[in-house]
């Protein structure tokens, strides 16, 4: 591994190098969250990025899911310049202000007679740890205090507060804090990933039927009344990799929280806001159940602001109203008028350029043109692809080293993934690379997602495949034995 990135990720994978061989980079006073200095970027247009060394990349993740209108759109450049003439800031315990109130409208609007009310968070993290008060809020304002049990899945991914984390079924990132999670009040079911854990003699509904009756299962172990409510993240994002349910998951997951006067909780951070081709994820779904209560965020700011929202429907919302009457909840940034201000211009500029639409085709065609050059017979990559998977504008490739081919195969202690992405970065292109989510301990698993502008162009596409397979391929050659 000759380049600088790929030789200090794969250092950091087990993979024994000389210390001269790793990059030397200028010092920096950023306690970063990974073990190198990542390249500094300088300017940025659309999905291309320059860097402080001149060179330009382009970016086929969106960061992380979150630029879904690319960088520098004059029409969001525009409103930002004009919110800070106006207000800068103020706090939303004392005033309120013109962009959140529509942007609010907006948010209502989009769920068109599921969602009642709005609340802001400065982003996903955030806005999770508002649904879990808010849901906890809501039954202690209906007389129904038993409530205090939480069910998630494990291989999820809800946020990295506390909280959330404790929320989350993601080993690896839980590891260091177990100690200091919460574990009362939270509980686990089994994960709806049907090319992993149905088993070969069931049909897609008898799947679906095992994962229901273990969700009524843990409602009944823990006394119906004492659940808040059921969490899940409507597609799957890192832990898994773009990830969706099987058909009828969500109607049967919401059929159990009905039975037992639950809530159907659905996180949408990283899958909503369009990414799957609907303005709500759940909506890309052939049963469409909306939830109770939803989070939202990447896609809503678009990158320029930082910003998350709940939505709820009329049953909670009229249960805060007729008792204590608001959310006894906040931070200092919630419903930020410049970050308000710049996801209302998002999702104008999603709207009026058809952007759905477009994220739609250019999915479909990336997914084309990664299965076409992956999975094809003669393909170098084919016996180690073991599903390319998603929707809209987001989709991931996992990789297995588990058949009978890989022997073929030396990573020298490295993670596939994780190689491949500074692979991809050293050639000009950005992905996501993630580890541990074939299994239910989270210790093996490579995938890699994508998650592009809505705004893509084929062409863009094209490249973002060239490199991406062109990467994976050389890799694997040099890891051949």
């Amino acid at each position: 591994m000759s380049s600088t990135i790929t030789t200090t990720i794969a250092a950091t994978n087990g993979v024994k190098v000389k210390v001269d061989d790793l990059p030397t980079v200028r010092p920096t006073a950023i306690l970063h969250r990974t073990p190198w200095r990542p390249p500094v970027a300088v300017s940025a247009q659309g999905v291309y990025v320059t860097l402080e060394d001149g060179r330009t990349i382009i970016d086929g993740v969106g960061g992380a899911a979150v630029a879904c209108i690319g960088n520098g759109h004059p029409v969001v450049l525009k409103a930002l310049k004009e919110q800070v003439d106006k207000v800068s800031y103020v706090y939303n315990m004392q005033l309120s202000n013109e962009p959140a109130e529509e942007l609010a409208q907006i948010l209502i609007d989009s769920g068109k007679g599921a969602f009642e009310l709005c609340g802001f968070a400065a982003g996903g993290s955030e806005a999770m740890e508002g649904v879990l008060k808010l849901a906890r809020q809501y039954f202690y304002e209906v007389g129904q205090p038993k409530r205090t049990n939480f069910i998630s899945r494990q291989l999820s991914y809800h946020g990295n507060c506390v909280a959330t984390l404790s929320l989350s079924g993601n080993p690896a990132r839980r590891v260091p804090y177990e100690d200091i999670l919460i574990h009362e009040g939270y509980h686990k079911v089994s994960p709806a990933y049907a090319k992993r854990f149905q088993k070969p003699e069931e049909t897609e509904e008898q799947y679906v039927e095992r994962l229901r009756q273990e969700l009524e299962d843990k409602f009944l172990e823990l006394g119906p009344d004492t659940v808040i409510g059921f969490v899940a993240e409507t597609v799957v994002g890192a832990t898994t990799g773009a990830c969706p349910a099987p058909k009828g998951y969500f109607k049967a997951m919401k059929s159990v929280c009905k039975k037992y006067g639950a809530l159907f909780i659905l996180d949408e951070v990283m899958s909503g806001m369009g990414r799957m081709g609907t303005m709500h994820a759940w909506e890309s779904f052939g049963d469409g159940e909306a939830p109770d209560m939803q989070a939202v965020a990447k896609g809503l700011g678009g990158g320029y602001a930082s910003i998350g929202a709940i939505l709820v429907n009329k049953q909670i919302a009229d249960g805060i109203r007729d008792k204590n009457g608001f959310w006894k909840h906040g931070h200092t940034y919630q419903a930020h008028p410049l970050a308000c201000a710049a996801s209302v211009a998002v999702q104008k500029v999603i709207a009026s350029e058809n952007l759905l639409e477009n994220g739609r085709v250019t999915g479909e065609y990336l997914a084309s043109l990664l299965r076409q050059r992956l999975q094809s017979p003669n393909a170098l990559a084919a016996p180690y692809t073991f599903d390319v998977r998603g929707g809209g504008s987001f989709w991931a490739v996992e990789f297995d080293f588990t058949g009978p081919d890989a022997r073929k195969v030396d990573l020298r202690g490295g993670k596939f993934a994780m190689i491949v992405q500074a692979r991809c970065l050293d050639e000009g292109l950005v992905i996501m690379g993630m580890t541990g989510g074939a299994n239910l301990e989270g210790t093996v698993g490579d995938h890699c997602i994508f998650a592009p502008a809505y705004n893509v162009t084929k062409e863009e596409v094209e490249k973002i495949v060239d490199i991406f397979v062109d990467s994976v391929e050389s890799v694997l050659t040099e890891s051949f034995v």
